[in-house]
């Protein structure tokens, strides 16, 4: 009987595959600082930000099974690879409302940081972001933008999770490590998928596309008519809450 698939299994997988096709394409059309970004991440550079993020969670966290870590940011590239980080380690995602309480929060906001009783992340939303513009309103937060950069690019876990440990804890059901892995059959071999929506959908969607061995659209805000860009980047299936 063939082991479920387990996060961190998804990432190796695709780094084997091809480590240079793009797996994660972002367009940003919420209107505001970041609107127009456009972000595609190989394989590798995808694992590059997640090794780097695991690395702070293990070092400065002190994260690995029964940490939750809270991602309090909307469904974005940098939230894939801050989720990624946390299952690499063998923590919880929480999502929703009780991603506040969790050990680590890991947010945009540098209120919640500020207000967070345990290790907190502030992370900044622009792609060329060096360091967050209000940083020193979140006292005792990790500027993401400014520290990450300085862990290492290779990353082993001092501990791995168990099938039945909790890899996303969500307002409508808890996932285990060994089912939150779930291949959607209709889409294929290797497809490309546009996401949008909640996070939580967006989580559990973009490994639904990885185990598959494809990629990742992610979109967030609207347009009238993005049928163009979709040909252009070779969608075969669009998986938005709103298609």
């Amino acid at each position: 009987m063939t082991s479920p698939q387990l996060p961190a299994d998804v990432l190796t997988r695709m780094l084997a595959a091809d480590p240079g096709r793009p797996r994660l394409t972002w367009y940003d059309d919420e209107p505001g600082p970041t609107a127009g970004e456009r972000i595609e991440l190989s394989a590798r550079v995808l694992a590059n930000w997640v090794n780097k993020a695991a690395n702070l969670l293990q070092d400065d966290a002190a994260a690995g099974p029964g940490t939750t870590v809270g991602l309090d940011v909307p469904a974005h590239w940098r939230s894939l690879y801050w989720a990624l980080a946390t299952w690499s380690v063998g923590a919880t995602v929480v999502v929703g409302t009780a991603a506040a309480g969790s050990d680590v929060l890991v947010t945009d906001s540098p209120e919640a940081a500020a207000g967070h009783g345990g290790d907190a992340v502030l992370v900044s939303l622009p792609a060329l972001a060096r360091s967050h513009p209000e940083a020193d309103a979140a006292t005792g937060a990790i500027d993401e933008a400014r520290e990450l950069a300085t862990h290492g690019d290779a990353f082993s876990p001092m501990a791995d999770p168990e099938q039945g440990d909790v890899a996303l804890a969500a307002d409508p059901g808890d996932s285990a490590y060994g089912d939150v892995v779930v291949v959607e059959p209709t889409w294929g071999d290797a497809p490309r998928v546009v996401l949008g929506g909640s996070l939580e959908r967006v989580l559990r969607q973009s490994l639904a596309v990885w185990s598959a061995d494809g990629s990742v659209v992610l979109v967030r805000g609207s347009r009238d008519d993005l049928s163009s860009r979709f040909a252009s980047e070779g969608v075969t299936f669009d998986a938005r809450e709103d298609a």
